[in-house]
């Protein structure tokens, strides 16, 4: 007995040290591996490819019907694969607005009374969030060239409008000047004799009517940024969007519920 148990504490330390040396190996493996990925990843950097976990982005964009501002973030699913989801604020203007001023006399002065935009009868203003892809189609080649991407995606859209008010002279009294809109008294509201101006942005906030709706997405976006981590990129596609009611913005314009416009954005952020 004795015998045995000299016999297991001499070989303990064996035990002990053989075990230690495949953590040890095990750990270094582990450390190979490891640089190994990360030397792959500053290969396809040095060869222009984009290389990151997550971006965010934000965007400012213009439409042939208008205007907006996005922002926007991407999760890395693959080398040419990035999940997206966005959100974004703007607004439709139609083909026939036209501001115009005029001249109004105080006072012994003549000024010219606030831009207004004749006929015009709701501010339409949009808030979409989605969710989509981009797809890379071509690489940088290098660290000064182009990265091309396709991105596609859509969601939901909610329809914002807001009367718009003009500053009209009380047809049974000239001495008077009411805020009014469209629905208020449409004749008035048409009589170019009678506008004095526009009531400003904060009138008829109050009033705003939201209708929702769904939007689509597509554009091919083109990113010139040096820097792997640093997004800078032109942006040129198309939306569309569908309402569940037709959107009003001008008296004499037909109204209707699908929207479709092209745009040009630049996008900038940052990726990690």
């Amino acid at each position: 007995m004795k015998q045995l148990i000299v016999l297991t504490l001499a070989l303990a330390p064996v035990f002990l040290f053989a075990q230690s040396t495949n953590a040890l190996t095990s750990r270094q493996q582990k450390a190979v591996e490891r640089r190994e990925r990360i030397n792959n990843l500053i290969k396809q950097e040095e060869e222009g490819a984009l290389i990151y976990q997550k971006q965010g982005a934000f965007g400012v964009k213009l439409n042939t019907d208008g205007y907006g501002i996005f922002y926007e973030h991407g999760k890395y699913k693959t080398i040419t694969k990035t999940n997206l989801w966005w959100m974004e604020l703007g607004e439709h203007k139609d083909k026939h607005e036209e501001k115009t001023s005029v001249p109004l006399v105080g006072g012994g002065f003549v000024f010219l009374g606030n831009p207004y935009i004749y006929g015009k009868q709701n501010n339409f203003y949009c808030f979409k969030l989605g969710f989509g892809q981009q797809r890379l189609i071509g690489g940088k080649g290098n660290k000064n060239g182009v990265a091309v991407s396709a991105i596609y995606g859509g969601g939901f859209s909610l329809g914002m409008l807001k009367p718009y008010y003009l500053q009209v002279q009380d047809p049974n009294n000239a001495n008077q000047v009411n805020d009014i809109k469209y629905s208020d008294n449409p004749t008035a509201f048409l009589d170019y004799t009678l506008i004095q101006g526009s009531s400003g942005f904060s009138k008829g906030l109050n009033e705003i009517k939201y209708v929702p709706g769904v939007q689509a997405r597509a554009a091919l976006r083109f990113d010139y940024g040096r820097y792997n981590e640093l997004l800078s990129a032109l942006e040129l596609g198309v939306n569309l969007e569908y309402y569940t009611q037709n959107m009003p913005i001008m008296v004499n314009s037909s109204d209707r519920k699908l929207f479709f416009n092209a745009y040009a954005a630049i996008v900038f952020g940052r990726r990690k």
